[in-house]
Formats: structure tokens, sequence, C-alpha cells
């Protein structure tokens, strides 16, 4: 199976941001990170995006907006987090 490309736009304050970070290196993934605190061209790419969306983490897999840190976690815990079966 392909690596999937990873996406998270975060803040730097934010709590959830990291630990989506920590779980995603504990499972060996790596990611591209997009600081959003100040940057509100990179916000409003990420609500773009996200339609909806006014929260941090935001993360995309493969290009596909899959919510925040506890959906990343429901992902993990039902064993769907390989982007092949995102669908």
């Amino acid at each position: 199976m392909p690596t999937p490309a990873i996406e998270i736009y975060t803040k730097d304050w934010c709590g959830y941001c990291h630990a989506a970070k920590q779980l995603l290196t504990r499972l060996g993934h790596s990611y591209t990170e997009f600081d959003v605190t100040r940057d509100t061209a990179l916000y409003s790419q990420m609500q773009a995006r996200a339609p909806g969306s006014r929260t941090v983490p935001q993360i995309f897999i493969d290009g596909r907006a899959v919510g925040g840190y506890t959906d990343l976690v429901a992902l993990v815990q039902r064993g769907e987090f390989g982007a092949v079966e995102l669908d």
C-alpha cells in the first residue's frame, strides 16, 4: 500500500493539533504542516478545502478532508486509517 499524503492545518497554541501530530508520528506517518496561527491566507485555504471548517486541526489524507483530531482517532480505532479505505 502506498504511503498516504497527509496534510494538517494547525495553530501553534492548539492542544488537539499537537496531539494529532504526535499520533501521526507514533503511527510512523510523515505529514506536511500548515500553521495558520498568523496566516489568514492559509486559513482561508483550509476553509476552502474543508467547507464549514473553522477549527483546527484540519487533516487531509490524499487530498480528502477527514476532520480533526477526534476524527483521526476514530479512523485509527476502526482500522480505516489507510487512504484507500477512506471512501
